[in-house]
């Protein structure tokens, strides 16, 4: 009897991605926050110390946990090549057509000898069931299994209901956001530049993530993950 492999998204604890939102299988929500670096070897000692006063000071204002999470890839210069060949096409003047070509070849060969690293800083921002003050087992259908089906998605028939917003979503949702902008205000009083990741920013990370040889295909359109969900 042959044997039927599983997909990447059965060991994946996501359960959907919707609204700006990872929704976990365990019942949790997720909001990722994407920051820009600070060069901290450049900075004098007391710029430095400064830094880290703040930053002590931003954990310690925190009533729920963070992840920083750090995402290092070969640098891809595809859409920058296409751009550039375009360019050349468009050139009326030989000399400036045949310079463009040149150029493009020493780019393309300058990235896969360097092995140029992009290195983007994310931090992630949860909220859990059991988070929600004022959540009582009476509220949720109790016990455990009613706090979690609080969160999880409806069976089909209700799901897929046109126009049905889950009110308890848009609850945890809302919990949710207040925390990613009490964060995001931590991390501009140290100079960080932040960006709430959207849905379809949210999908090809984890795409990319977890389908490195397919990292070439970051044109895929949206299309294909709006729906996206694990089986």
């Amino acid at each position: 009897m042959a044997k039927t492999t599983k997909s990447t998204q059965s060991f994946v604890k996501i359960n959907e991605i919707k609204d700006d939102v990872v929704i976990l299988k365990g019942g949790g929500v997720r909001a990722l926050i994407e920051c820009s670096s600070i060069n901290f070897a450049l900075k004098s000692e007391s710029e430095q110390d400064a830094l880290v006063f703040q930053f002590q000071n931003f954990l310690n204002s925190l009533d729920f946990y963070i992840q920083i999470f750090i995402n290092s890839r070969f640098l891809n210069i595809d859409d920058y090549i296409d751009m550039l060949k375009a360019k050349e096409q468009e050139q009326q003047n030989d000399l400036l057509r045949i310079q463009t070509g040149e150029y493009i070849d020493f780019i393309k060969d300058f990235v896969q000898a360097s092995n140029i690293v992009s290195t983007d800083f994310y931090v992630v921002v949860p909220m859990n069931t059991s988070d929600i003050i004022g959540v009582t087992s009476s509220e949720s259908g109790g016990g455990l299994f009613g706090l979690l089906s609080a969160i999880l998605p409806k069976p089909k028939n209700e799901e897929d209901a046109p126009g049905r917003i889950d009110p308890k979503f848009e609850h945890y949702k809302n919990q949710l956001s207040q925390r990613v902008e009490f964060v995001k205000a931590g991390l501009h009083r140290m100079g960080i530049t932040t960006k709430t990741l959207n849905t379809e920013e949210l999908i090809m990370l984890f795409w990319n993530m977890h389908n490195p040889q397919n990292l070439q295909k970051r044109t895929l359109m949206k299309s294909v993950f709006e729906k996206f969900q694990t089986e």
